[in-house]
């Protein structure tokens, strides 16, 4: 059985962050009824080169975090839309959106509208700033928040400036924050009988994975020293170097692997060196073995160290393309990238990637995958659960109250 086999969120969040939460908790046997606007709202439906994908609402960014989900598509402005969205509410165990703090309640739809009269009902808000604080106000994108939470800070070789991380990984992490946040309500309610009201800030969830950079300012007032291309273990065994064919990366941080990659190196003469071990607080080791770590490299490619060097027990190797870690028959082994032979719209399949972690019962996580959903799909379907004939639906279409496909 899948652990959330039976649980149905109402997700009326778009972007990244809540979409990517109900995303994960859908794999794990989660109903998610997407609650889309009838007009254009989510741009990553749309933001594509390809026109049959623009047509269609299935651009990359909206196909990678909505398979094994349903959509209704409502004018959440007309009392009509607001009516719906609460009585699909009323069946509903979770309802999560992620508009501007105040927006839902101005609706009727906030968590006081929902949860008085049911207890049981657990409501997240996932927003940039959060639900409280003088920065609540503010919108944000991942790659603002990335700048204000001092993450770009630390994105830098002393060379380039503060570098923006080349994907929204805060919206990713904030999704995961709020995943992990509404398995635990679901939990305490399992065991309490009681919902929740969880807010999810994007700053809080970026600042919640810094912790080797801002726990030093916290416990001693010291700032992180830049180390750009460097490991930040200080290790002079370990970093980025160019071989005959590539970039490899070695994580030697230890004495143990250190000394592993001299033998392998051919420089079994250093192996136990006074001069270089240990080489803490000593920034003449590395000025010594990085030029010489940089020409023994050159002599082979980085795939050849890969697999001289992992044998041995030594963290390295080739700095990879998204293409070619994609690719990677260790990848393909783990069961990370799931096939789905047809979206609706496109007329050809696609692969979207699971969940980060596998469980030993194959069934407790959907093994074959649906689908991301045209906007509006599920309309007729979940409009008929409440209550609603046809007629209405037809009428409340022709309105532009509620959307489905053509």
């Amino acid at each position: 059985m899948k652990p959330f086999e039976g649980i149905r969120i109402l997700d009326a969040t778009h972007v990244f962050a809540g979409p990517y939460c109900t995303y994960q908790m859908a794999w794990l046997g989660a109903e998610v009824i997407r609650v889309e606007a009838v007009k254009p709202l989510d741009f990553i439906r749309y933001a594509s080169p390809d026109e049959a994908q623009q047509r269609a609402g299935m651009a990359d960014a909206f196909l990678i975090q909505n398979a094994n989900k349903h959509s209704v598509a409502l004018d959440l402005k007309d009392p009509r839309g607001q009516d719906a969205f609460r009585k699909l509410a009323a069946t509903a165990d979770v309802v999560i959106e992620n508009y501007r703090p105040g927006t839902m309640a101005k609706l009727g739809l906030g968590p006081d509208d929902l949860m008085k009269d049911r207890p049981d009902l657990i409501y997240a808000s996932v927003s940039g700033f959060g639900q409280s604080g003088p920065l609540r106000d503010i919108p944000a994108y991942d790659h603002f928040v990335q700048g204000v939470s001092g993450m770009m800070s630390v994105q830098d070789d002393g060379e380039t400036g503060p570098v923006r991380v080349g994907w929204p990984v805060i919206d990713y992490v904030a999704g995961l924050v709020a995943a992990f946040a509404l398995s635990s309500a679901l939990y305490g309610r399992k065991v309490s009988g009681q919902g929740q009201y969880v807010d999810v800030a994007m700053l809080d969830a970026a600042l919640a994975i810094m912790g080797p950079v801002i726990g030093p300012w916290l416990t001693s007032q010291r700032r992180q020293v830049k180390t750009g291309r460097q490991a930040a273990s200080g290790s002079p065994f370990s970093g980025m170097f160019e071989t005959a064919d590539g970039t490899l990366v070695v994580a030697a941080n230890t004495q143990k692997q250190a000394e592993n990659l001299l033998r392998v190196a051919g420089r079994e003469d250093l192996v136990g060196d006074p001069a270089i071990f240990p080489w803490g607080g000593r920034p003449d080791v590395s000025e010594r073995i990085q030029p010489m770590l940089d020409g023994i490299f050159a002599s082979r490619t980085a795939l050849e160290w890969e697999a001289l060097l992992g044998p041995a027990g030594v963290p390295a190797g080739k700095l990879r393309s998204v293409d070619e870690i994609a690719a990677h028959p260790h990848v393909r082994a783990r069961g990370l990238i799931h096939e789905i032979p047809d979206v609706p719209g496109l007329g050809r399949g696609i692969e979207v990637l699971g969940p980060g972690f596998g469980f030993g019962d194959p069934d407790a996580m959907v093994t074959e995958p649906t689908p991301p959903p045209r906007k509006g799909a599920h309309s007729r379907k979940y409009l008929r659960d409440i209550g609603l004939d046809d007629a209405e639906i037809d009428a409340l279409i022709a309105d532009g109250v509620v959307s489905e496909p053509n």
